[in-house]
């Protein structure tokens, strides 16, 4: 699957994104995220470029927008992306399963709550390894938030910013979830969602 490479106006104001902590990238980095590193702060931290989280953020929204909503799964074993999981699910209409994935709900039909998504949605390719695995085992799309030291081998597009924090993953859940009902034309395209991105944001914990 090829990325966009067209420059778009950013989703929301940069200033959104930095209060957020959407750029804030973790110390180590991979190879494979070199792309997505705007520079090395001098505390070591990457800082991801923001104008690749829009864009990929614009890109994954029509991607999912060519499912059903019952077609998508998104997971997170983060316990800061349960709630904005949750509240994109809710938004959007696609399913979610929050917290432990239990081995076996994509692979294991005898299983009771085995279910057949068409493509996944990830918080974070390490942190939800399961169902990554699963989700490559019946040959499904991958579409995953990827920090600094992400490893995206396997996934099919990448959405680049912090995928640890409370307030930047409620951003990104939030304007993916506009994204989408703007394209489908349940917002108009200047609208908002109902819901805020504090109303996404996880509690402390």
């Amino acid at each position: 699957m090829t990325e966009a490479v067209a420059e778009q106006p950013l989703l929301i104001d940069e200033d959104t994104f930095l209060n957020c902590g959407v750029h804030i990238g973790t110390k180590q980095k991979s190879k494979d995220m070199q792309p997505y590193i705007h520079r090395v702060r001098d505390d070591g931290l990457r800082i991801l470029d923001v104008s690749c989280t829009s864009q990929q953020i614009r890109v994954a929204a029509e991607f999912l927008n060519g499912f059903e909503p019952a077609e998508i799964l998104v997971v997170s074993a983060r316990q800061y992306g349960w709630k904005p999981a949750r509240q994109f699910a809710d938004t959007t209409g696609v399913t979610c399963i929050p917290g432990r994935f239990t081995p076996g709900r994509l692979t294991n039909p005898e299983m009771q709550n085995f279910i057949e998504p068409r493509t996944i949605l990830l918080t974070d390719p390490a942190a939800d390894a399961q169902p990554f695995r699963e989700a490559l085992n019946i040959a499904i799309p991958v579409v995953a938030m990827c920090d600094a030291n992400n490893l995206t081998n396997g996934v099919d597009l990448v959405i680049p910013g912090n995928n640890k924090g409370r307030r930047s993953l409620a951003l990104i859940y939030w304007l993916l979830a506009r994204e989408m009902l703007r394209l489908r034309g349940d917002l108009g395209a200047d609208e908002d969602l109902e819901a805020t991105v504090d109303d996404f944001e996880a509690p402390l914990v």
